[in-house]
C-alpha cells in the first residue's frame, strides 16, 4: 500500500490530506485493491455499485456501448483519478456505462458509505474528503457538459475545434497532449476515424494546427 500513497495523495479526492491522515483513513474507508488485465471489464453496464473507484496504475475508459458493440467514450481516468462516483453516491442506481481497462490496471475501491457517513469524532480530514468529492463531482459534470457541446457541433471540423479549444483553455496553453488515441478521439467525438483523420489533415494544411499522434499545437 505504501507504494500507492503518493498516487492517492496526488488525487483530487485526497487533496489537502497529509500522509499520516491518509494512512489512518484508509483503514476505516472499507478499501479493497484489485488488478485487471488490459481490455477487462472493471465495471459493466447494469451493475449496481457502492464504491468509488480510484486508479492506482494504468488507465480505464468509461464507455457506453450499444448492442452492436459500438463505443461512445465518455471519459478516461488515469492514476489518481476516480470513476463511478456519481453512481456510488446514488444508492440502488444501475450503471448505464461500462468501465474497461485500457491498459493493465490496478484499482482501489472505496466504500462510499464510509466516506459520506462522518465518523463520530468528525475528524477534519474526513470532512475535507467529502468537500473534495463534491468538488470532483461538479468538475466531472462540467466536463460532461463540454462533451455534449463538442458533439452538438454540426461538422467534424467544428467538433474537433470545439474539443481542442476547450483543452487549450483548460490547460492555459496552445501546445499540449490529449489523453486519447486517434480511434478514442473519434469515439469520444462521435465521428468516424477516417473522417477525423481526413479533417485533421485538412486543418493542418490550412494552418490551423499541427500534430503528431496525440500531441497538438494550435495555430492562431
Amino acid at each position: 500500500m505504501k507504494d500507492f500513497l503518493s498516487i492517492l495523495r496526488s488525487s483530487q479526492l485526497f487533496s489537502g490530506i497529509s500522509e499520516n491522515e491518509l494512512t489512518s483513513m484508509l483503514s476505516c474507508l472499507g478499501t479493497r485493491k484489485e488488478d485487471f488485465p488490459k481490455k477487462a471489464f472493471v465495471l459493466r453496464a447494469g451493475d449496481t455499485v457502492g464504491s468509488i473507484g480510484i486508479v492506482l496504475s494504468g488507465s480505464v475508459l468509461i464507455i457506453q456501448e450499444d448492442i452492436w458493440g459500438n463505443w461512445n467514450i465518455l471519459s478516461k481516468s488515469g492514476p489518481g483519478q476516480t470513476f463511478a462516483a456519481v453512481y456510488a453516491c446514488a444508492p440502488g442506481s444501475r450503471l448505464n456505462v461500462s468501465v474497461i481497462a485500457e491498459t493493465p490496471v490496478t484499482v482501489m475501491f472505496l466504500n462510499v458509505k464510509r466516506i459520506l457517513n462522518v465518523c463520530p469524532s468528525a475528524c477534519s480530514h474526513h470532512s475535507r474528503v467529502i468537500r473534495n468529492l463534491l468538488s470532483e463531482l461538479a468538475e466531472k459534470n462540467l466536463r460532461f457538459n463540454e462533451k455534449l457541446t463538442h458533439m452538438g457541433q454540426r461538422t467534424t471540423r467544428a467538433k474537433i475545434m470545439s474539443y481542442l479549444s476547450a483543452e487549450a483553455q483548460r490547460l492555459g496553453k496552445y501546445e499540449f497532449d490529449i489523453p486519447f488515441s486517434r480511434q478514442q478521439l473519434a469515439d469520444y467525438l462521435g465521428v468516424e476515424r477516417s473522417g477525423l483523420s481526413l479533417e485533421l489533415g485538412k486543418m493542418k494544411k490550412d494552418g490551423l494546427l499541427d500534430y503528431h499522434k496525440n500531441h497538438f499545437v494550435l495555430r492562431l
